[in-house]
């Protein structure tokens, strides 16, 4: 049976739409005034809700606000390279006085300054996912901010790892890059050339960033396979190139590509299942959400938290799903 293409589109198509339904505005806000006495408001930034990614983390959120009986405030940007509209939010939500900031961000050092203004005003900050430069930190006077994350090095060394087995002939390989000044951004770069470089096999000819976006890596697989159409694995430091990277291969009629992406989203998986994507990384989305929110509801009792926490990830193939419902 001939195999039906993924409609990889609605996903690009179909997110924006989530997105319109949250607060991403930067103007100052003020606290309801229905606010029940003594309840903390915490506000959770992330970077977008284009993407599946953060749709997840921010039900994990939900589900420690429920459980916390704290009142959560879900701020956006439009897209995951709008950094100054992180910048802006920021600045809001210390004018509102909210009582913390658990901030996902999408530049490693940019947002620092806002963060320190934050802190400053009394307001505690949990930092999740992508991690805020130490050294830029300390330099600006960010005070301590307990780190919510994954080993992103190591999730990526294990997936490009998995793309390397069982190679008997000289291979070549490329990598599409997230935004790259994000600390987990490179993390996963350099994850993948250290898998790489293990394999005497291999070549990396090519490393290009795609910003995060779907769009983005479609243009970028499509100047890659042109300049290097002998590549035959594909990291890509996110599901959302990853399927990006994958439409271009299908628009072009190429096959024999094995494509690991990051994120283990819904779309990936079925993009396994039919054979276009070859692993992807379970980073635990919804439990940073909900353990970001838990520390800043600890941080505003006075609790000591560690430094860094790190949770598991998991390597996802085609052989760890359940088979699609026909």
């Amino acid at each position: 049976m001939r195999r039906r293409p993924l409609l990889l589109i609605v996903v690009a198509a179909a997110l924006p739409g989530l997105h319109a339904c949250r607060d991403a505005s930067v103007a100052p806000a003020a606290a309801p005034a229905s606010q029940p006495a003594g309840k903390r408001r915490i506000a959770l930034v992330m970077k977008t809700l284009t993407s599946p990614f953060f749709v997840e983390m921010e039900k994990g959120a939900r589900r420690a606000e429920a459980e916390l009986g704290i009142e959560l405030l879900v701020k956006t940007a439009a897209q995951e390279t709008s950094i100054e509209q992180q910048i802006a939010i920021i600045d809001q939500l210390t004018r509102a006085k909210v009582d913390a900031i658990v901030i996902a961000p999408g530049d490693s050092y940019r947002l620092i300054p806002g963060l320190r203004k934050a802190q400053q005003a009394g307001i505690a900050i949990v930092n999740v996912d992508n991690r805020l430069d130490p050294e830029a930190s300390r330099k600006e006077g960010l005070g301590t901010v307990p780190f919510i994350s994954v080993d992103n090095r190591k999730g990526v060394y294990g997936a490009a790892k998995y793309l390397a087995e069982g190679l008997r002939q000289p291979t070549q390989a490329a990598i599409i890059e997230g935004i790259r000044s994000a600390s987990n951004a490179e993390d996963r770069k350099q994850g993948a050339l250290q898998a790489f470089a293990e394999n005497k096999l291999v070549s990396v000819v090519a490393s290009e960033s795609a910003n995060w976006k779907i769009d983005d890596a479609h243009e970028v697989a499509r100047k890659l396979f042109t300049e290097h159409p002998r590549i035959k694995l594909l990291v890509c430091a996110n599901d959302m190139m990853a399927l990006g990277a994958i439409r271009y291969l299908q628009q072009a009629k190429i096959r024999g590509v094995k494509v690991a992406g990051y994120d283990a989203l819904d779309e990936a998986r079925q993009a396994m299942r039919e054979g276009w994507m070859a692993a992807s990384v379970d980073q635990q989305a919804a439990q940073q959400g909900f353990m970001g929110v838990a520390y800043a509801a600890r941080l505003l009792k006075g609790d000591k938290l560690p430094a860094d926490t790190l949770l598991e990830t998991k390597l996802i193939t085609a052989k760890d799903l359940a088979p699609a419902a026909k």
